[in-house]
């Protein structure tokens, strides 16, 4: 026996109808042809990384999360926080490559697999491998035990029945697939570690397999890992300490339709940030004859990020010595301010550069519970 969707209220649809105009307009903003989208792309992708490490403990800047998404080497990251970051970051671009495979189907071998690519740099957290025993989940930093897991006897059995759940014809809202599968798993908890990490890639896998919205932008773990108490506090609720699938998962569907509602108006308002701030950034270069690609360089600095040569150089497709010259003219145009010595220098924005980004900014919409204008509505 599995969490099995709770039934949908009216109030659960009309939030589901709202995500859905939200992605629309998001779906039309990222598939039209316009050069913006590959920065945006690649700083939710980071974000997401960032967020769902951080609630493990395995905190690193955006800028090392920027690092991981291009494959070259940490600013200021431990080796084992990097070795858990880069592993979640391989499997996440795995999932990102399953999510339009027509052949694809849910098995055994797809969850070890991810998860040997997020614990394989420790062996001895069984990579890849059900958990052979006991596991409890304990509160930092009393030590006190908030969740026990199933027995392990029981792992093969249930997570079949999660794989075969998940491959089975379905019209529930894909949001709620998603959810549900992330309860599941995380619930069951059947590895070793690595279970929340698991859960959470395993909700944006079944959101990337509906194609709804581009992969990179249907996850919600960068606002889990920015709402962690909150994260912590329902699945506390739901799960009541110990395996239950016979409890009420309302309040994890709220929980995660909320999430998905505040992450798109987030993700809503950064596409036009950055439609208006790379119409601003082109003016610049174009006035000062620069180069189009360094408005990668530019874009990223404008958000806030440190540019390096290494972070630029695959970005922008040029080699070493295009790199370093084309961050020294932004130098010189007075848009980039370098910091350190040549062999480690980086760039942050210059003042003029954080004027244009003040410019292009939109407000910040106040953190909108959905649910509260639909249910008052109604009531």
């Amino acid at each position: 026996m599995l969490f099995v969707a709770p039934p949908l209220g009216a109030s659960e649809m009309a939030v589901i109808e709202k995500i859905e105009e939200i992605r629309k307009q998001m779906s039309y903003a990222t598939r039209s042809p316009r050069r913006w989208t590959g920065a945006l792309r690649r700083t939710t992708f980071a974000r997401a990384i960032q967020g769902s490490n951080s609630i493990e403990g395995y905190n690193v800047t955006f800028e090392d999360a920027m690092a991981a998404v291009e494959g070259i080497e940490p600013i200021d990251a431990t080796q084992e926080t990097w070795a858990a970051v880069s592993g979640y970051r391989a499997a996440l671009t795995y999932i990102l490559q399953l999510s339009d495979d027509p052949h694809f189907t849910y098995h055994e071998g797809v969850l070890r697999g991810l998860h040997y690519m997020m614990i394989g740099y420790d062996l001895a957290k069984h990579p890849g491998r059900w958990r052979p025993g006991t596991i409890f989940v304990r509160r930092e930093p009393s030590n006190e035990i908030v969740y026990e897991g199933p027995d392990a006897g029981l792992l093969p059995e249930l997570m079949g029945e999660l794989i075969e759940a998940l491959n089975a014809p379905d019209d529930t809202p894909i949001m709620i697939r998603a959810a549900l599968a992330h309860l599941n798993l995380v619930m069951i908890h059947p590895f070793s570690d690595g279970n929340g990490r698991m859960a959470r890639a395993l909700q944006t896998l079944v959101l990337a397999r509906e194609g709804v919205l581009e992969s990179t932008f249907s996850s919600i773990e960068e606002y889990l890992g920015r709402n962690t108490t909150d994260y912590y506090a329902v699945l506390g609720d739901v799960g009541a300490g110990k395996w239950q699938p016979n409890r009420d998962a309302s309040p994890w569907i709220r929980y995660c339709l909320t999430a998905h509602f505040r992450q798109a108006t987030t993700l809503l308002r950064r596409m036009k940030e950055y439609d208006r701030l790379w119409g601003e950034l082109e003016i610049e270069i174009n006035g000062r004859g620069l180069p189009d690609r360094t408005l990668v360089a530019l874009a990223d600095a404008a958000v806030g990020l440190t540019v390096t040569a290494s972070m630029y150089r695959p970005a922008a497709d040029v080699s070493a010595q295009v790199a370093s010259r084309d961050l020294a003219l932004l130098v010189e145009a007075g848009l980039l301010m370098p910091k350190g010595e040549r062999r480690g220098r980086s760039y942050t924005a210059s003042l003029a550069l954080r004027a244009i980004r003040i410019k292009t900014r939109e407000p910040r919409p106040k953190n909108e519970d959905p649910f509260i204008a639909i249910d008052s509505g109604a009531a």
